[in-house]
């Protein structure tokens, strides 16, 4: 088992930048893939980026990539998002999750996940 917790949302203004972080406790982030998720209210969740197991191969969704960049923490067992260039379509809750084993680009983009954090709010204004 892994308990995920999200933090750094909050509010910011449309071309500014944002980190995101995903902690983790019960089992080290080197040993699962890891991803970050957002959604909007009456959508569905959609896929941001993702990163393989021991720092491995890293996937963006076309409307972030550029100007988002998931990173490994391992001296904190986390995993970050450094979100640049925000757009106020950016706009949304912004969850973490985890998976044991390696996931490829469709696994992420179809939410594949065993493990999920409860979510940060993420803000962009015009």
């Amino acid at each position: 088992q892994v308990q995920l917790v999200e933090s750094g949302g909050g509010l910011v203004q449309a071309g500014g930048s944002l980190r995101l972080s995903c902690a983790a406790s019960g089992r080290t982030v080197v040993n699962y893939a890891m991803g970050w998720y957002r959604q909007v209210s009456g959508k569905d969740r959609e896929f941001v980026a993702g990163i393989n197991r021991s720092g491995g191969a890293t996937y963006y969704s076309d409307s972030v990539k550029g100007r988002f960049t998931i990173s490994r923490e391992n001296t904190k067992n986390a995993v970050s998002l450094q979100m640049n260039s925000l757009k106020p379509e950016d706009t949304a809750l912004y969850y973490c999750a985890a998976n044991l084993i390696h996931r490829t680009v469709i696994d992420f983009q179809n939410a594949a996940m065993d493990y999920w954090g409860k979510g940060t709010l993420v803000t962009v204004s015009t």
